[in-house]
């Protein structure tokens, strides 16, 4: 496995398996690495794993009796696939889950606010921390009163994002963010991840089927194919792969060809001979 960045990883998952039910595998000896300040995606079709990774990591899979039955997941140097999830927020590790999963009962700033419960620096350093998350999110200042259950897909993403930076997180795993939004909304959910990138040094490890839109804003990329990472490298240069972009950009450099000949070179991938 290449080394995205140099010097040692904020996150590295180390051959993991995941199993649920103690008889479906899920995760295949899975390795990655993240590095503090830096943007990583985590590529693949539906069902190819990556939210079981993303769960693997902050310890949600107990709750769908999943289970990390080998391998090992580190964060900052400590290993912590036996932690429990509140832990893993109080040191930083904060995941935004699939389907954004906003109370829908509680108003905008009620949500953002519960994003802050493990925190002990008091109701001052709270309330500021709240008008970060308004400045990189005007949308949610104007709908702070308003019950997340009736705003738009958007704006539930962008609470879902604003009530984890709630938690002073250092990594945030991203899951599927571009899911179920119109294209220029997905465009400005990733420039606010880009700024918080740049300018607040949050860590970001997302998952995403978009793999157009998530290679141009991420640094380094991983590709799972049922369980298993088959490729990885700079976000640049797996742009221009050309089985990427057969495969998840949907172009090719070649002629264009017959179903029955896709069929038969998706048999053939070079990363699975």
């Amino acid at each position: 496995m290449t080394v995205p960045e140099n010097g040692s990883p904020l996150l590295a998952v180390k051959n993991i398996e995941v199993i649920y039910d103690h008889v479906i595998l899920v995760l295949k000896g899975v390795s990655l690495e993240v590095p503090e300040g830096g943007i990583v995606a985590l590529l693949g079709a539906n069902g190819a794993g990556k939210t079981t990774t993303l769960k693997a990591i902050s310890s949600l899979l107990k709750a769908e009796r999943g289970d990390v039955t080998k391998g090992s997941i580190e964060f900052g140097g400590e290993r912590v696939d036996r932690f429990n999830p509140s832990d893993l927020v109080k040191r930083g590790v904060v995941q935004v889950m699939e389907g954004r999963h906003c109370f829908e009962h509680l108003t905008v700033e009620e949500n953002l606010l519960t994003g802050a419960y493990t925190r002990t620096d008091g109701r001052a350093a709270v309330q500021e921390h709240l008008e970060k998350v308004y400045h990189y999110f005007p949308r949610l200042r104007e709908r702070r009163d308003a019950q997340s259950g009736y705003t738009s897909g958007g704006e539930q993403q962008m609470t879902a994002i604003g009530r984890a930076l709630m938690a002073k997180p250092k990594v945030i795993l991203l899951d599927e963010p571009s899911m179920g939004l119109a294209p220029q909304l997905v465009e400005e959910i990733f420039e606010i991840v880009k700024r918080l990138n740049d300018e607040e040094n949050v860590t970001f490890l997302l998952a995403e089927q978009n793999t157009n839109v998530a290679l141009r804003y991420a640094k380094y990329g991983y590709i799972l194919e049922t369980g298993r990472v088959v490729m990885d490298g700079r976000a640049d240069a797996l742009a221009q792969n050309e089985d990427v972009k057969e495969f998840y950009l949907g172009m090719s450099g070649e002629n264009r060809r017959s179903f029955r000949d896709v069929k038969q070179y998706r048999r053939r991938k070079r990363w699975l001979a």
